[in-house]
C-alpha cells in the first residue's frame, strides 16, 4: 500500500473552496472510476483499491489518498498529477 498526501493553501471562500474540491473529485472519478460523496466539509472517495478524503479547512485543503497494491506501483504519477489539479483549481 502506498499513501499520497497533499496539502494546499487557498484562499477562496467556502463555496467556492467546495466547488475546487468538487473539480479534483470529478477528475479523479473520470480517471480512476472512483465514487465520491460529500461528509459535511470532507469529499470521501473510493472504489476497489483505492480510498481517501479531501477535507476542506478555512484557507487549506487537506488530500489523504490510499493506494492499495495493484495500484501503488503508479503513485508518483498519481501524486504529480493530482497535486497540479489542486493548484490549479484553488489558485482561482
Amino acid at each position: 500500500m502506498s499513501d499520497i498526501n497533499i496539502v494546499q493553501e487557498h484562499h477562496l471562500a467556502p463555496e467556492q473552496a467546495r466547488a475546487a474540491a468538487q473539480q479534483v473529485a470529478d477528475k479523479l472519478s473520470e480517471q480512476f472510476e472512483l465514487t465520491s460523496r460529500w461528509d459535511g466539509d470532507v469529499l470521501r472517495f473510493e472504489r476497489s483499491g483505492v480510498n481517501g478524503t479531501l477535507s476542506l479547512l478555512p484557507n487549506q485543503a487537506q488530500l489523504h489518498i490510499a493506494l492499495g497494491f495493484p495500484i501503488s506501483a503508479f503513485a508518483a504519477q498519481i501524486e504529480s498529477k493530482v497535486a497540479d489539479k489542486m493548484r490549479r483549481v484553488f489558485s482561482a
